[in-house]
């Protein structure tokens, strides 16, 4: 059984994360969705409002949660992932830029422990420009992002910043 990693900050989740999700279940027989715990990023929603938002978010798009573990972490992925007994690290993304990142996340981890492998799925071309920040500061300016996130999250979203 292989399991991969999807880790991040989801803050909150959006399509983005769903579609790489889905992707995710596609190549793996099980996905952890592992939420970062660094209050450095000063993230509007609490870990675990994260993890409920998550929880809500995956069965409405039709995600096979039999197969999707939630859960939260601190420090180094590869230590976590050697912790739960995954191989995989999965990471989506989106643009050129994503990539020089992701690239130097990957290789650091591969030196930190050769055991676990960094798979990249590319992000929907529907949801490439999504990010977190964006979806966070155009619904405080008043727009709307209900086509960007699932039901649930624009919900949870609009009630947290009095929208």
């Amino acid at each position: 059984m292989t399991t991969a990693i999807y880790p991040g900050s989801f803050d909150p989740i959006t399509h983005g994360h769903t579609g790489i999700i889905i992707s995710g279940l596609r190549c793996f027989d099980r996905v952890i969705v592992a939420v970062l715990n660094n209050e450095q990023k000063k993230p509007l929603f609490s870990v675990e409002e994260r993890i409920e938002m998550i929880g809500e978010a995956l069965p409405e798009i039709g995600a096979d949660m039999s197969r999707v573990e939630l859960d939260s972490f601190d420090g180094l992925l590869v230590d976590y992932a050697k912790r739960r007994g995954a191989g995989v690290i999965l990471r989506g993304l989106r643009a050129v830029a994503d990539f020089e990142y992701e690239l130097q996340m990957a290789n650091m981890n591969r030196h930190l422990n050769e055991e676990v492998e960094t798979v990249f799925i590319m992000a929907n071309d529907a949801y490439f420009y999504v990010a977190s920040n964006l979806v966070k500061e155009v619904t405080r300016l008043g727009g709307d992002v209900s086509s960007l996130v699932p039901p649930s999250v624009d919900r949870r979203l609009r009630a947290k910043l009095g929208v």
